[in-house]
């Protein structure tokens, strides 16, 4: 038999080649399913090509791919005489997303919290998603762990607002940094925060891959040094303003 492999450049034209394949494939503890196959049927040989779908054992994580498999009639029994396996080739292709779209990103998950339902806004985070939340020291790296942290902060009841965004994208993943604003419907108390936000296209739609939040330092450490930019034009040094990310200009 003649395997040619999804994840390896290597022809797999002997037993030891082709179980050497599988002998690091079922690490991931891989469960198929043929989503659509197509039969061809000859004398003592036989052929099956279509798409599958492997569900991982080890994550949950599902796989689509091509397939050609030829059986052949031999010593009594059928035996794959070739099997070609391949990744969708439109899968590798980019979502196309623009910047205001990464920042509506932002409501999806804002939504999320208004429901007060842990479990919509733990499901709003992709399968190897983790969480640094702003109020614990433990990092959130599954689904279980996730919506525990959402069961404790949605009883203040949050609302987000962006303050600041810089959005940078690129091959199917996204980010949104920069610093957010909470109304807590309990008390009506104000809370900022600086965030980031990873996304990536997983499953048909974008979930969030990191998400990293913590409190704005100074309120903490006290004020920092005013950052000034050098090499304005007009001969004039900018200074940043670190309560609104506005500039000020300071002459030389």
């Amino acid at each position: 038999g003649v395997l040619l492999p999804t994840v390896s450049d290597i022809p797999r034209t002997d037993y030891a080649g082709i179980e050497d394949y599988f002998a690091h494939f079922l690490k991931s503890e891989p469960q198929g399913e043929i989503l659509d196959g197509n039969i061809i049927v000859g004398a003592n040989w036989a052929q099956d090509a279509g798409i599958y779908e492997f569900t991982m054992g080890t994550t949950g994580g599902k796989v689509k791919g091509r397939y050609t498999f030829v059986y052949i009639f031999e010593d009594g029994e059928w035996k794959i005489s070739q099997h070609h396996s391949s990744v969708m080739p439109e899968a590798a292709k980019p979502q196309p997303i623009t910047e205001a779209e990464v920042k509506d990103l932002f409501k999806l998950w804002n939504d999320a919290l208004a429901t007060c339902d842990p479990d919509a806004v733990a499901k709003r985070y992709a399968q190897k998603a983790v969480l640094l939340p702003t109020v614990s020291d433990v990092p959130r790296t599954n689904y279980a762990l996730i919506k525990d942290y959402f069961v404790g902060f949605l009883k203040k009841k949050p609302s987000g607002e962006i303050l600041e965004s810089h959005v940078t994208m690129d091959h199917n993943v996204c980010q949104d940094v920069g610093i957010y604003e909470f109304t807590m419907g309990t008390t009506g108390d104000k809370v900022k925060g600086r965030y980031t936000f990873v996304y990536v296209w997983e499953g048909g739609e974008w979930m969030i891959s990191h998400h990293h939040s913590s409190v704005m330092p100074e309120s903490v450490l006290g004020p920092a040094p005013v950052p000034v930019v050098k090499g304005d034009d007009d001969g004039e040094d900018s200074e940043v303003n670190g309560s609104n990310g506005l500039f000020c200009c300071r002459s030389r």
